[in-house]
């Protein structure tokens, strides 16, 4: 994940005259928000095991396997990002997210 901006860790209670400004259609935006927060988690799952695997060896004994700290200093910066569903609403919000609905024909955004 990128860290261009600083997002909130916690829930924000938001308008929801806000959210459906741009589908007019709230259930919709939720749609959208999902399945772009997948995409985030899915990124960050993928991230994380990339790092994560650079430290698989043939010789690993048991020591090694709970003293590892680097390994532990990766899952907390992970487990201190923003969830996925904060980030995607944030890009939502900001015109960052391009959707559309093959239902209406063309492109929304």
């Amino acid at each position: 994940m990128k860290k261009e901006e600083k997002i909130s860790n916690t829930a924000i209670c938001r308008d929801t005259r806000q959210l459906d400004n741009e589908t007019l259609n709230l259930y919709e935006t939720a749609v959208i928000i999902a399945k772009r927060s997948n995409q985030i988690s899915l990124q960050a799952k993928e991230e994380m095991h990339q790092k994560l695997d650079e430290f698989i060896g043939d010789n690993d004994n048991l020591e090694e396997i709970f003293e590892n700290r680097e390994q532990i200093e990766i899952a907390t910066y992970f487990e201190q990002q923003p969830k996925p569903t904060l980030i995607a609403t944030d890009e939502f919000l900001k015109g960052k997210i391009y959707y559309r609905n093959p239902t209406k024909g063309d492109a929304e955004k």
